[in-house]
């Protein structure tokens, strides 16, 4: 969806960017890991917004709370996440905006598949071993489907993405 209003695009941008620097503050403590709700955040505002946003909220988003609360993998959250958002964005409002929700269903699922592929090629870069992703693998798996999952329901149980249309209209 394209947001006519400048200031309504920029306003809806910062909010979800900010909502997933904070979902990167903290996690869920998971047998042997980690469960960051970030991705809900990702994935519904992908779902909701054009392209480039997602990018911002889900890419820049993601990169700035590595940033602040552990940077080392900061890049491969800035590429990672930014090619989920935009992929989910571009499916479910541009490839398949006329068959929601399956569309943001589609796109979440590639957006999912993206996400962990990324983050695994990632860590073995970042940590300069296979094994360290081999370990993470099922978090990410997790992660990503939760994400998924989240982001759909709140976009179409919630009824997020009605009030947001009738918002940014």
């Amino acid at each position: 969806m394209r947001i006519e209003n400048k200031t309504k695009w920029l306003t809806f941008t910062a909010l979800f960017l900010a909502m997933n620097v904070v979902l990167s503050s903290f996690s869920i403590p998971v047998p042997g890991g980690h469960l960051y709700l970030n991705d809900v955040i990702i994935c519904t505002a992908s779902i909701m917004m054009d392209p480039f946003s997602a990018f911002l909220v889900g890419g820049v988003g993601a990169f700035l709370g590595d940033f602040l609360f552990y940077p080392a993998p900061m890049f491969v959250s800035l590429v990672t996440h930014g090619i989920q958002a935009v992929v989910i964005s571009l499916i479910a409002n541009k490839w398949m905006k006329n068959k929601e929700p399956l569309g943001a269903i589609v796109g979440v699922t590639v957006g999912a598949v993206i996400m962990v592929v990324g983050y695994t090629l990632g860590r073995t870069f970042v940590y300069a071993n296979w094994q360290t992703a081999v370990v993470k693998f099922p978090f990410e798996c997790l992660q990503a489907g939760v994400g998924a999952i989240g982001g759909v329901i709140l976009c179409y149980t919630a009824n997020i993405k009605k009030r947001f249309t009738e918002i940014v209209a």
